[in-house]
């Protein structure tokens, strides 16, 4: 996937072809051995704010939010309230971007009324992607399948809205920062933190971690998680509310938030 990525990455800047293989890995031998011998992957799917957004508009108390991604990448998903959205019960926002999908269990219509602000959004990942260079923008878009044309121009689209107002981006293990994080919350906001096909990749001493913060800084006040998990097929699309640590399945996902079933 990494070597493919670095083929694909120097495709887009003009330096190689994908009709002449041979020649690129010969020319490129360099680059491509130290790319995929330092290069993480790096993906930021926009389109999984289609399923993240009856979430929001779910746990919303009215309240302006105080948004913190858990792992984000580029901050794709942190203005997720940018986007046009389109379901088959109704559509939600007027950004120039809409996504929609295949909502086998669509929210309901009544949720789909609700309006939210947003106060403050901010994400803190191991490795944040500046899509407002010319770097960071092709480097997301050089992990995508080169022949997934839809799935590149809306990522080109979204990277195109970020750039316009970028969200608060910090370099961090969230494990460690979370606590101290949660204590700068703004006055007269609700705290959503939330994160997608991230905490997936942690030990369970490390999740423990993150819901025991969770649990701390609820005492200056109720604070939402929303998070994917491991479902049957998907991705499972969960809320904790704090102090309690109550939890429930609002729903599954698609792992690129292709379809929806909402309330399964």
């Amino acid at each position: 996937m990494r070597l493919l990525a670095g083929l694909h990455y120097l495709v887009l800047a003009g330096l190689a072809s994908w009709e002449d293989l041979d020649g690129a890995l010969a020319e490129h031998a360099a680059f491509l051995t130290r790319w995929t011998s330092e290069q993480d992957v790096q993906t930021n799917e926009v389109q999984r704010a289609w399923g993240l957004l009856p979430a929001f508009l779910s746990v919303s108390d009215g309240r302006p939010l105080d948004l913190l991604e858990l792992g984000p990448s580029a901050g794709l998903n942190l203005l997720w309230d940018r986007y046009r959205y389109r379901y088959s019960t109704g559509s939600w926002g007027d950004g120039d971007l809409q996504l929609s999908g295949d909502d086998r269990v669509p929210p309901p219509a009544g949720l789909l009324e609700r309006r939210v602000t947003v106060a403050r959004r901010r994400g803190i990942d191991l490795h944040p992607v500046d899509v407002t260079s010319e770097h960071g923008a092709r480097l997301l878009q050089a992990f995508v399948w080169a022949d997934q044309t839809a799935r590149l121009e809306r990522l080109r689209r979204a990277i195109e809205i970020v750039r316009t107002d970028p969200p608060y981006l910090m370099q961090g293990d969230y494990v460690e920062a979370l606590p101290a994080l949660l204590r700068g919350r703004r006055e007269g906001t609700q705290v959503i933190v939330f994160q997608t096909a991230s905490t997936m990749y942690l030990h369970r001493g490390s999740i423990e971690r993150i819901h025991a913060a969770l649990h701390e800084a609820s005492r200056d006040g109720p604070l939402v998680f929303i998070s994917t998990g491991a479902a049957e097929s998907g991705f499972s699309l969960d809320v904790s509310h704090y102090p309690d640590g109550s939890s429930e399945r609002l729903g599954v996902i698609d792992f690129h938030g292709e379809w929806l079933e909402w309330g399964a």
